[in-house]
């Protein structure tokens, strides 16, 4: 299956969402929400996340994550990640509580293409004061894609994790997870990191975001966001639409893609110190905004 076949089935499987000028996303990816191990590189940024969400909840925003959203590959069970970021967990509920909670599967979560592994973690936890299985996700339901479709002009944005740019990370993502969770995550506590992995590979990551290039050229300029490579990536008007939210798990900081009243831009949250010594979490604009009528895109 080639790289195009690949983009082209998860357009036509993508789940549909209206939004018009007075919508507000948030696009988060690769989280990678782990067992707040020494290998868990979200641990570091849970409070930026928690705070980011936390805002973005308050503020009406509909949340899609796009992939890599739990450790999957690392964690042979999800109880660990679930105890281990407890808050997070109960704040996406409330998104998901107000249907405004859409997760995309990546390579590191490909388990929940299996409907079946979404209940058994999501459907329902174990409440100890009551003392049995209470609902908590019911109906979450993870898909390989989304189209927001304009309600007006009909504009599309395609929403995707990028995995599908990556033929080992695609097609052989078991292999891949069973060198992760016994090679590379006992190597990773001691700095050493996969250099499979595209976030860790300049050469790799270039080379997938230009098969994504040509994809997107092939499809009229399709408007694409991705994440997986964790390159945040906001292209100007006229140029090639493919935007990349960045991760989660940068140093010290997170990078998201927000979509507020017709206008993108790229954002950064991380801490940063006031004049008295107290430490805050900060909202940085990076790119943008841009309005997203500017960006024009043909007939597919």
């Amino acid at each position: 299956m080639s790289v195009k076949s690949r983009y082209d089935l998860a357009y036509r499987r993508a789940k549909v969402l209206e939004f018009d000028d007075r919508s507000r996303f948030i696009f988060l990816s690769d989280c990678h929400r782990g067992d707040n191990s020494f290998a868990d590189e979200f641990a570091n940024n849970r409070n930026i996340y928690y705070h980011a969400l936390q805002v973005y909840y308050k503020k009406g925003f509909t949340y899609c994550e796009l992939g890599d959203g739990d450790e999957l590959w690392e964690n042979l069970s999800f109880e660990p990640i679930f105890e281990s970021h407890k808050n997070v967990f109960m704040l996406i509920r409330e998104f998901h509580r107000d249907n405004r909670y859409f997760p995309i599967y990546g390579n590191h979560d490909m388990a929940y293409r299996d409907p079946d592994r979404v209940r058994r973690n999501y459907n329902t936890r174990f409440d100890p004061e009551k003392r049995r299985e209470v609902p908590f996700m019911p109906g979450l339901e993870y898909t390989e894609s989304i189209v927001l479709k304009h309600r007006d002009s009909g504009q599309e944005i395609f929403l995707v994790h990028g995995h599908q740019a990556d033929w080992w990370n695609y097609l052989f993502w078991r292999m891949s997870r069973f060198m992760v969770r016994v090679l590379w995550k006992p190597l990773q506590v001691v700095g050493i990191s996969d250099p499979t992995s595209p976030a860790k590979n300049n050469r790799e990551s270039i080379r997938q975001e230009k098969r994504t290039e040509r994809w997107i050229a092939e499809k009229g300029n399709l408007f694409t966001i991705t994440g997986h490579t964790h390159r945040p990536r906001f292209p100007e008007p006229g140029e090639l639409p493919l935007f990349n939210d960045g991760s989660c798990v940068h140093p010290r900081s997170i990078t998201g893609i927000e979509l507020e009243e017709g206008q993108l831009s790229l954002i950064k949250w991380y801490v940063d110190i006031t004049e008295e010594g107290f430490l805050q979490i900060k909202r940085e604009v990076l790119e943008g905004p841009t309005r997203l009528e500017d960006y024009q895109t043909s007939a597919i």
